[in-house]
């Protein structure tokens, strides 16, 4: 049996196998956002940033917390932290583009509560006013509060107070730095499942925003409902759902997503959150309204194993790289910049498949979600020669030749190969590659 993944545009709806490409779609820049969240903003020392290895692993966007509090140190007095121009300016350095968050509250308005009230919010606007004009076109992105659900996900009021700063906020980000880009929601799996990103919706946020953001964790949902599998058709479902409360796609930026690595309750191994990373990168993809997604974070905060807050990075605290940094930067590239041309998952033995292109190159990335097993990889390359792959198990490989051989039958046929699939994504390129003599 072959499931096709939900929401699939109609390019897409070809069969995977013997699937006709035409010419890549033309854009100026990532078709889909590679991003990291990363708390190195307030180091305060740029020589100790790291954003060469962030873009290393061919991110281009990474998000940090733009506290209020930071900002607005003395009461009514709002100042730049001298470290901030440095940091945008060395990401810049990096090709790196900013995601700011606005928010945390301040302790000279309303004790630090959520700006609910009309004096805390208007004090919380003089904040983003003085950030989007004093930071014009350094930043590429404004993300208002992060995680405003946690409290009340449930409360219709807690909504519309949220939806009003919103509105507020991302006009004052218009008129100071009208080609930054506003996101709003920053939306939780309980705030999703408990309808507060629809609500937002119904609310009329998406007037004044240009995306709305979800942080959809699913670490702590069991067995096989944990995946990455589990997780795309359960985002394919929210998907289906805010595009009909809207009455036109919503784009959706998940500015928070990872798996844990940590020795505890709803933990996994770092190898398996490498091959978790892999498989929800190429996933993410097959949902169109999915712009982009910043792994969380970059680096562990912490060193203790049991806490599952110390172990969610691409690296361990001493900046050593865990597994998944090095498939993210073996994959990074066909992430952000291929077209997903065609798919296909076959329930009955957990394979998935994913063809992507890019000009007149074909990949086709393959894995099991369940037992490893062999699987018939066709093309219609049109001729004999041995198999060319990247195995994210192997990620420091890079793409190399394999002893797999296409069996072509005749000239102008498909062209099989069988590939021996598991948890890590191959990535399997079309062209043959013939041994020299």
């Amino acid at each position: 049996m072959m499931i096709r993944f939900p929401l699939l545009q109609a390019a897409l709806l070809g069969s995977l196998l013997g699937f006709t490409l035409g010419a890549a779609a033309q854009t100026d820049g990532p078709l889909f956002i590679v991003g990291v969240c990363s708390h190195e903003l307030h180091k305060g020392d740029v020589r100790k940033q790291p954003s060469a290895l962030i873009s290393a692993a061919g991110i281009t966007s990474v998000r940090t917390d733009a506290h209020w509090a930071y900002v607005e140190r003395e009461r009514n007095r709002l100042v730049i932290e001298p470290s901030w121009p440095r940091y945008l300016a060395d990401t810049r350095q990096h090709g790196l583009d900013t995601l700011f968050i606005l928010g945390y509250g301040n302790r000279f308005h309303g004790d630090g509560e959520k700006p609910r009230s009309e004096p805390v919010r208007a004090s919380f606007n003089r904040y983003v006013a003085h950030l989007a004009e004093r930071l014009k076109g350094q930043v590429a992105h404004y993300e208002v509060w992060n995680e405003w659900d946690v409290e009340d996900p449930k409360s219709p009021a807690f909504t519309q107070d949220y939806s009003r700063l919103i509105a507020d906020a991302a006009g004052i980000i218009r008129q100071h730095d009208p080609d930054a880009r506003v996101l709003a929601g920053a939306v939780t799996t309980l705030g999703i499942e408990s309808g507060f990103a629809q609500r937002l919706v119904e609310n009329g946020v998406l007037q004044s925003v240009d995306g709305l953001s979800l942080h959809p964790y699913v670490h702590c949902r069991g067995w096989r409902r944990n995946t990455p599998e589990a997780w795309i058709a359960w985002l394919a479902e929210v998907d289906q759902q805010l595009t009909l409360t809207a009455g036109r796609p919503v784009p959706l930026y998940l500015t928070e997503m990872a798996w844990p690595a940590h020795e505890g309750a709803c933990g996994i191994s770092e190898t398996l959150q490498a091959a978790y990373l892999a498989r929800s990168y190429f996933l993410a993809r097959t949902l169109p309204n999915i712009k982009g997604m910043w792994w969380y974070d970059f680096r562990n905060d912490g060193t203790d194993r049991r806490e599952r807050e110390h172990n969610f990075g691409l690296l361990r605290h001493d900046y050593s790289a865990k597994p998944a940094y090095a498939v993210l930067q073996a994959i990074s590239e066909i992430v952000s910049q291929y077209e997903l041309r065609g798919q296909e998952r076959r329930a009955n033995d957990d394979v998935v498949l994913l063809r992507f292109a890019k000009g007149t190159e074909e990949l086709i990335v393959a894995w099991s979600g369940g037992r490893p097993r062999t699987h018939a990889i066709e093309t219609r390359a049109g001729h004999a020669g041995n198999v060319q792959l990247l195995d994210t198990a192997q990620p420091q490989r890079g793409r190399f030749t394999s002893d797999i051989r296409w069996n072509c039958p005749s000239a102008g046929r498909t062209c099989t190969a069988r590939i021996e699939l598991n948890e890590f994504p191959k990535v399997i390129s079309t062209r043959p590659v013939t041994a020299a003599r």
